[in-house]
């Protein structure tokens, strides 16, 4: 059997949790049966079952493009170029709404199932209009298409089904629940602390850490805003990079810089790390927080939780399913308003109870170490990629005919 995976994200080029999770789920299957993956880049390798290609995303075509369409454009023309060469797998997988073009032309014009893994959803992500303008509605328009006319589609969590059962015109037998997971063998607490001393992070003191992309839906700005509520002792790690657009970089630039004024722990650091250094920050965290206001599934919780890290998180989407409150770590319920999905009623109390549960965890040692404990306990039951594999080599052989 073959199957062809179509996304945005692929090694080296990955900067979000769908692009960790095409390249983990790739590398397992290919020791099921061949895999190929077509992508956005220049990669170009094969080794064994696996063989991955790298089409071009900057397209002097749309040079003088609007800024905000732009995107939209030159997703739609790698899509293109992306079923130009033959098309002989068996099934052909899509991750993200930018590769969504792509599966929308290959089961038209070749015939082959379609797959589409549901990361997010962006009639949950309305900020998106910020950087897309109006292409997000022809991003919405797409991943509506490429949903709707799918031949199976998978929910990262029971959350996430719901929302596309709510949401898309979908039969509800089509949609199958399989969640992320992680490498248990490389996500795993190491003494290594090299990290921490390039970054001049304290390694007598504390730190809660965050790892995400700047964007509205990862919520960075609210534990910013919670830090001036956090324990003067602990440090503050944020590892954030590649922002949305210029508008909320500038907001995190303003709002991180202004409460450096107040105390000298708080590290950003800039940039997307590599593996090695997350998995270092990861191990040596007193906490990993999680303040997304909207996460089909937070697969960076996992990676910390495999490092042996209690975690605060934002009780919304995936997470819920993925933090055990109390147990793995703390929830923080979020009221959100109606008139504006997914921003919290009240920002200065989400932000005063992060900080509480942050402080919670980092003032009794014997709660931290019970949770990080029980948090890989967890992972190794629940989020192995071995086991995930075989539930979508499976669902991939429900398909053929």
């Amino acid at each position: 059997m073959k199957t062809l995976f179509y996304t945005r994200e692929f090694p080296p080029y990955v900067y979000g949790g769908a692009g960790v999770h095409v390249e983990y789920l790739a590398e397992e299957l290919s020791k099921l049966m061949d895999v190929e993956v077509r992508c956005f880049g220049d990669q170009d390798s094969k080794e064994g079952n696996l063989s991955v290609k790298g089409f071009p995303y900057e397209d002097e075509t749309f040079k003088n493009a609007d800024d905000k369409l732009k995107a939209v454009f030159q997703t739609l023309s790698t899509g293109l170029h992306m079923n130009a060469d033959v098309i002989d797998a068996d099934v052909v997988h899509c991750h993200t709404w930018y590769a969504h073009f792509a599966g929308i032309m290959a089961k038209l014009c070749y015939g082959v199932p379609l797959v589409i893994t549901t990361h997010s959803l962006e009639p949950l992500r309305p900020w998106k209009r910020e950087q897309l303008g109006r292409g997000y509605d022809a991003s919405s328009w797409i991943e509506k298409t490429a949903i709707e006319m799918a031949d199976a589609l998978i929910a990262v969590s029971e959350e996430t089904k719901e929302d596309v059962l709510k949401h898309f015109n979908v039969d509800e037998s089509k949609v199958k629940v399989i969640y992320n997971g992680i490498n248990l063998q490389q996500y795993i607490t190491t003494t290594d602390s090299s990290t921490l001393d390039e970054y001049k992070i304290d390694k007598t003191k504390p730190y809660v850490l965050f790892v995400g992309r700047i964007t509205r839906q990862k919520g960075i700005i609210h534990l910013v805003n919670a830090i001036k509520y956090i324990d003067p002792d602990t440090q503050i790690v944020l590892c954030a990079g590649a922002p949305d657009t210029k508008e909320i970089g500038k907001e995190m630039e303003v709002a991180v810089h202004e409460v450096q004024k107040t105390r000298n722990n708080v590290i950003w650091i800039d940039k997307m790390v590599t593996k090695k250094e997350i998995i270092e920050l990861y191990s040596h965290a007193a906490v990993f927080c999680c303040p997304s206001i909207y996460e089909p599934f937070g697969i960076i919780n996992i990676e910390a939780m495999a490092c042996d890290t209690a975690v605060v998180a934002s009780a919304v989407g995936g997470i819920k399913e993925v933090v055990v409150h109390n147990e793995t770590g703390i929830l923080v319920p979020v009221e959100q308003q109606k008139e504006a999905p997914f921003e919290p009623i009240d920002p200065d109390k989400f932000a005063r109870d992060l900080a509480n549960g942050i402080n919670k965890v980092i003032a009794d040692p014997v709660l931290r170490k019970s949770m990080a404990k029980k948090g890989r306990k967890r992972v190794e039951e629940h989020f192995d990629w071995i086991a995930i594999a075989k539930q979508v080599e499976e669902l991939y052989k429900s398909l053929k005919k």
